[in-house]
């Protein structure tokens, strides 16, 4: 694997996509620089390093970024929860990010997710430049992270690629999960992508994998040259029925977020 030629800062860390990637790009001799408000509870890799900071405190951030060539931001409020919880480390902590991407002239592979377009009912495929339909505090969070990126491009030209994140787990785990699904080996070889592309300007990309029930069509993967190689299709048999009793849940690409703290009538 070609190696970045300045640090790589990955956010997020001891969460468990962190995890994932601080281990896999790790071992493939990455210079990483680790950090989250948590410990890391893994063995740090041999050419890392990990420095505990908080995405609110904007003085630790610049610092930690000091010299890095790309930022993954996978750091912040990763579910769905009240405005106030999700302020400060994915708004406030977001536009730190951006501020240190700025200054070195660094890359932002954004970390965004599915649910910036959550409520698209499930029968409408989407293309990339749909319309932000957000289905709660966190995803409206991502809608603004992805604006911050064309924002920082268009006016400082800092480059970003933009990872709407489906389901990224060991495999998938509903009915839903066989459109959503990213396999782990999916997002690495995505990440690596988005790091080692040489030109992206502001790329969206669909993460999930080759999955033959996806909502989603049209992205900019071509920029990044990035084609998924695992698919969710062969859980179908043991998934397909597995479903929730919520309408809610069950009409709209967001699935459960949608469902939470809704109001309107669900017939």
């Amino acid at each position: 694997m070609q190696l970045p030629s300045r640090p790589v800062v990955l956010t997020g860390a001891s969460g468990a996509l962190g995890r994932e990637l601080a281990r896999r790009l790790g071992e493939a001799g990455w210079p990483l620089v680790l950090t989250d408000i948590a410990p890391f509870p893994d063995p740090v890799p041999a050419a890392a390093r990990f420095i505990a900071a908080d995405l609110e405190d904007g003085v630790a951030i610049l610092r930690l970024c000091e010299g890095a060539g790309t930022i993954l931001h996978f750091g912040g409020v990763s579910v769905e929860r009240p405005f106030e919880a999700v302020l400060g480390p994915n708004i406030r902590g977001l536009y730190h990010i951006y501020e240190a991407a700025r200054r070195e002239r660094a890359r932002v592979v954004f970390a965004s997710s599915n649910h910036v377009i959550g409520f698209h009912e499930r029968t409408t495929p989407l293309d990339a430049e749909c319309a932000y339909r957000p289905d709660g505090y966190y995803g409206l969070s991502k809608a603004y992270g992805e604006l911050m990126a064309r924002l920082y491009f268009d006016k400082h030209g800092v480059e970003s690629v933009i990872l709407r994140i489906g389901s990224c787990f060991p495999e998938p785990r509903d009915a839903r999960m066989l459109a959503t699904w990213l396999s782990y080996a999916d997002l690495v070889r995505l990440v690596t992508c988005a790091t080692l592309a040489e030109r992206v300007g502001v790329a969206t990309i669909w993460g999930a994998s080759a999955n033959a029930r996806s909502f989603w069509r049209r992205d900019d993967r071509a920029v990044i040259g990035w084609e998924p190689k695992d698919s969710a299709d062969a859980f179908a048999p043991a998934l397909a029925a597995k479903v929730s009793d919520d309408p809610v849940a069950e009409r709209f690409q967001g699935g459960a977020f949608c469902a939470i703290d809704y109001t309107r009538d669900r017939g």
